[in-house]
Formats: C-alpha cells, sequence, structure tokens
C-alpha cells in the first residue's frame, strides 16, 4: 500500500501537479510587479508635468497629451487572471501611448535651458528614465516566466496533467511595438 501511494506521489509531482501552481504563482507575482512599475511611472508623470508647466507654459498642448496619456494608461486595468492577447494588447498600447506622450515631454523640455538646469526636473528625469530600465526589467522577467508556465501547461507530460487537473490556458506575452523593428533615426 505504501509503496502504491509512493509511487502515485512520484508520478503526480513528475507531471506537474506541484510545478503548475507554482510557476501560475511565478507568473502572477511577476505580472505584479510589471503593474507596479507602470504604476510607479504613473505616479511621477504628475510631478514632471508640474515641474514642466512652470517653465513652459505655451506647451499646454504636449502637458495635456502626457496628463490625458496617463489617465488612460491608469485606467486600463489588467490582471494575472485575464491576461490573454486581447487585454495585454490594450494595456501594451495604453503604457506605449503614455510612453510616446513622455518622449514628447522630453523634447519640449529640451527647448528650455533654465528647465534642464533646474535641478527637480532632473531629479525627476532620472527617476524616469530608471523607472524605464525597472519596467523593461518587469517585463523581461514576465516573459521568462510565462514562458516556463507555457511549456508546462503545454508540453508532456505536465501537459496531461494540465489537461486533468488544472484546465489552464497559456498565458499571453508582451508584443514588440510595431515599427520598433526599425532603429529611430537620429538628426542633429
Amino acid at each position: 500500500m505504501k509503496k502504491i501511494f509512493l509511487a502515485s506521489s512520484l508520478l503526480l509531482t513528475a507531471c506537474g501537479v506541484q510545478s503548475i501552481p507554482t510557476q501560475l504563482n511565478e507568473v502572477e507575482g511577476s505580472w505584479a510587479e510589471v503593474q507596479n512599475q507602470y504604476q510607479r511611472r504613473a505616479d511621477l508623470v504628475p510631478n514632471l508635468v508640474e515641474v514642466v508647466k512652470g517653465y513652459a507654459k505655451h506647451e499646454s498642448e504636449t502637458l495635456e497629451a502626457v496628463i490625458a496619456a496617463r489617465a488612460q494608461a491608469t485606467q486600463v486595468k489588467l490582471d494575472a487572471s485575464n491576461l490573454n492577447e486581447a487585454n495585454l494588447k490594450r494595456f501594451q498600447d495604453a503604457q506605449s501611448q503614455l510612453g510616446s506622450t513622455l518622449s514628447r515631454l522630453m523634447v519640449v523640455a529640451e527647448q528650455y535651458p533654465q528647465l534642464k538646469a533646474n535641478e527637480n526636473f532632473r531629479d525627476l528625469q532620472v527617476q524616469l528614465e530608471g523607472t524605464e530600465n525597472r519596467i523593461t526589467v518587469a517585463r523581461n522577467r514576465y516573459i521568462e516566466q510565462v514562458k516556463v508556465f507555457n511549456n508546462l501547461v503545454t508540453v508532456f507530460p505536465t501537459s496531461l496533467t494540465n489537461s486533468l487537473f488544472f484546465k489552464h490556458e497559456k498565458k499571453a506575452q508582451f508584443a514588440a511595438d510595431a515599427g520598433s523593428e526599425k532603429a529611430p533615426t537620429v538628426k542633429f
């Protein structure tokens, strides 16, 4: 009897009964870190906008675009339970729009020498740059965790365990933004 129990326990363990839920937890945790870093960026944006406002009063169109993009990015909520291609695309599109408007804001800031020299602006710019790096690291960790999870739910023998016990679908991966395969052109 003990041998049968031990053999069945080993078989279930080998087939992913423990590894699939464990890896799902890893995916959820890495997704939470992605959201955390995007939230950090969203929290920095109002401070950055306020500093720029003081120097670039007539650049209201760019500032309003940044504010609107931030609002849109924070409205698109996505949690680990509904990470499918369509939802991830909506989330990614909103975040890309915010990133694009922040880039435009930095171009505006270049036109104001006093703003570039302002300590508050420089600090916010450094924090924003660090945040963008953290987002990249968090996304890379998420991509790796999803790859491992997707392998568990689609590759034998753990796929058999998944189909019998869990019925998890593959998790969605990040996709590159359209046009990102081309190197940006820098002109002076």
